[in-house]
């Protein structure tokens, strides 16, 4: 999943990970509640329509209750491909970054967490024409590692 499919990736490895074996989060959006309270991010309040404006009790309950950030909890994980982009204006690479940390810190499981930084890439990815397949083809390489599919 990516973006906000990247926050449906980390509320479903919080609440069910005995289910999966490995996932992928691309730029996720996984630090909801501290994002949504800063009105100063680029599209924060546009999403108020969205996410609802967690200045107000119930949305911010709500959010907080699957903010894949402020649910980690030490539990065992599944292998884990985090990729975010240095220039991304959507999801600061700080989210998934701190989320990557809080899952290392709290994973009681002995698969890998997986933390790839592009440096030259924004929300969608690098441009370029053969440059999107590269970056994918990262991701299915571990997830085929990760079943025991292609060998390291």
């Amino acid at each position: 999943g990516g973006s906000a499919g990247g926050l449906l990736m980390g509320a479903v490895a919080n609440q069910a990970p005995q289910d999966y074996r490995v996932m992928v989060a691309q730029v996720p959006f996984v630090d909801v509640v501290t994002t949504m309270l800063d009105p100063t991010i680029p599209l924060t309040t546009n999403e108020y329509d969205e996410w609802g404006n967690p200045e107000q009790k119930p949305y911010y309950d709500y959010m907080l209750s699957y903010s894949p950030y402020d649910n980690v909890k030490q539990q065992a994980y599944p292998a884990l491909y985090v990729g975010t982009g240095l220039w991304d204006s959507q999801v600061q690479y700080w989210e998934p970054a701190k989320w990557v940390a809080k899952l290392r810190d709290d994973n009681t499981g002995h698969y890998p967490i997986l933390f790839r930084t592009n440096m030259e890439a924004g929300h969608g990815g690098k441009s370029g024409r053969f440059q999107r397949y590269r970056e994918l083809s990262e991701s299915y390489a571990f997830v085929l590692q990760q079943l025991g599919i292609a060998q390291p």
